[in-house]
């Protein structure tokens, strides 16, 4: 259970905070190599701690798998403001923001196969998912429409489903290059000048 959940619960420290996200960061990294299943001893060694650690702060391998995802959904979520304030211009901002999604797309494939389980604890991620990112990918292209860069009128969840499509279709070809198809749809959306 998060501290979120708990609602009275204290904040986390700031140390403690860094370390749960260290965590997370690790467990993503070893989700996508060896899948949801490798052992804690290799998430502890990529993160740098100890087992121990992991269990105190994730008491079960759900409970860690649930907190990876959740962790980089909300960041890629932050990611859309912070890329419109400190971007050149709205469809760099976009741009960036696709590309984080693919990073996000590649590691939630490491997770596809415990998130398409039968436990229910996973059922709500998708919904979660869509709720926190659906409108972070709105406001980024209307900012774009607006500033003139792209085409009015584009669907933030369809482009979203084409961007997990073309992440998802690379199989066992070595060859195929998901970003590079990605990059060629983002600047299908450009207006011309």
């Amino acid at each position: 259970m998060s501290d979120s959940d708990r609602g009275t619960a204290r904040p986390r420290r700031a140390d403690a905070r860094r370390n749960a996200e260290t965590l997370l960061d690790a467990a993503a990294a070893v989700f996508v190599a060896s899948g949801v299943n490798a052992p804690m001893r290799d998430i502890a060694a990529e993160a740098g701690v100890g087992t121990a650690t992991i269990y105190r702060h994730f008491p079960t391998r759900a409970d860690l798998i649930i907190a990876v995802y959740q962790h980089q959904v909300e960041s890629l979520a932050e990611a859309g403001t912070d890329l419109l304030a400190t971007s050149p211009t709205p469809y760099a901002a976009l741009g960036e923001w696709i590309g984080r999604f693919v990073d996000f797309v590649i590691t939630k494939q490491g997770l596809a196969t415990v998130l398409q389980s039968d436990d229910p604890c996973y059922d709500p991620l998708h919904s979660y998912f869509l709720d926190r990112l659906v409108p972070v990918c709105t406001r980024l292209l209307d900012a774009a429409a607006e500033a003139g860069e792209i085409h009015a009128g584009q669907d933030a969840y369809e482009l979203m489903r084409g961007v997990g499509g073309l992440c998802a279709g690379a199989g066992d070809n070595p060859r195929y290059d998901a970003r590079r198809l990605v990059g060629l749809l983002i600047a299908g959306l450009r207006r011309p000048r």
